[in-house]
């Protein structure tokens, strides 16, 4: 009979552990999700701002050797991701692609000037920056002429701002709610082991002695919830990338490894901590209060 009690006993109590695990498991899942989600939006929003071109439309009486020089200084300028150079007869043979018909010919000569696309690093793709880089250019006698779209500008980095700053608000209440469900799945999961911790007590065990195990379950616990949840978020990004192969642009093996380790120590430090807590609360708490 003896036997039987102590086998159910360990069967139950092993159960408790694994859903403890798999409790922590989805938390972190979710968290992870969440991570990857702001990693996306984060590259989005760079990717989106650096395809924004500046055209800078050359004099005249430029020469192309001298348009190549101002190419190479712009590509030594930090605020400048990359510059492409635009000839008049590229320039000629993109405008006849997009009217469909040879205007050159018609007119008997090729109206347009060289020029020099820009694109602009992610900190810089702002009115402020664009306007300040313009400024910059056209005291540079080659230059004759700098476009943009600025009402584009405006909308695009007004969109993000709102986008960035709504996902960052469900972030922190996600967190914040994810923290409290995890803290209630150990609690739970102490709960059951209440008649254990007092009677460990009684019999001259030292607090030390009698925390020391939980603990190390509870980190166990907490990094074994972690690699389940980054397994699954792994897989996620592989049937994500299936479907829609080019999310791969917006993708960085080394800030996944940020998330996941990110993931891995929340998983840590939360199960530990609130194992320290809940085998605190039952240390402290009188005998006839255990049956309460």
């Amino acid at each position: 009979m003896e036997e039987f009690e102590a086998s159910s006993a360990a069967k139950k109590t092993k159960t408790i552990y694994i859903s403890t695990v798999f409790g922590i498991a989805m938390v972190l899942l979710m968290i992870g999700l969440l991570g990857l989600i702001l990693v996306h939006a984060n590259n989005l929003s760079r990717y989106v701002k650096e395809n924004i071109v500046l055209n800078i439309f050359m004099d005249d009486s430029a020469h192309e050797t001298d348009v190549l020089q101002l190419q190479k200084q712009l590509d030594a300028n930090p605020m400048v991701k990359q510059t492409q150079y635009v000839s008049k007869e590229l320039a000629a043979r993109n405008l006849q692609k997009d009217l469909g018909e040879d205007f050159v010919k018609f007119l008997g000569y090729n109206p347009l000037s060289q020029s020099l696309d820009i694109y602009l690093k992610a900190d810089y793709a702002n009115n402020a920056g664009i306007e300040k880089f313009k400024a910059q250019l056209l005291k540079n006698p080659l230059v004759k002429e700098v476009k943009y779209q600025q009402s584009l500008v405006d909308q695009m980095n007004s969109n993000l701002t709102s986008i960035s700053l709504i996902i960052l608000g469900f972030a922190g209440i996600f967190v914040i709610l994810s923290v409290a469900l995890i803290n209630n799945t150990i609690r739970l999961a102490i709960y059951s082991q209440r008649f254990l911790i007092k009677s460990m007590q009684l019999v001259g065990a030292t607090k030390g002695f009698i925390r020391k195990p939980f603990l190390l379950y509870g980190i166990w616990h907490g990094l074994l919830g972690a690699l389940i949840a980054i397994v699954i978020l792994i897989g996620t990004l592989y049937l994500a990338n299936k479907q829609i192969p080019d999310l791969v642009i917006l993708q960085s093996p080394v800030e996944f490894g940020f998330v996941f380790l990110g993931i891995i120590a929340i998983g840590i430090f939360i199960s530990g901590f609130s194992t320290f807590l809940a085998v605190n609360k039952y240390l402290r708490l009188k005998i006839y209060n255990l049956y309460r």
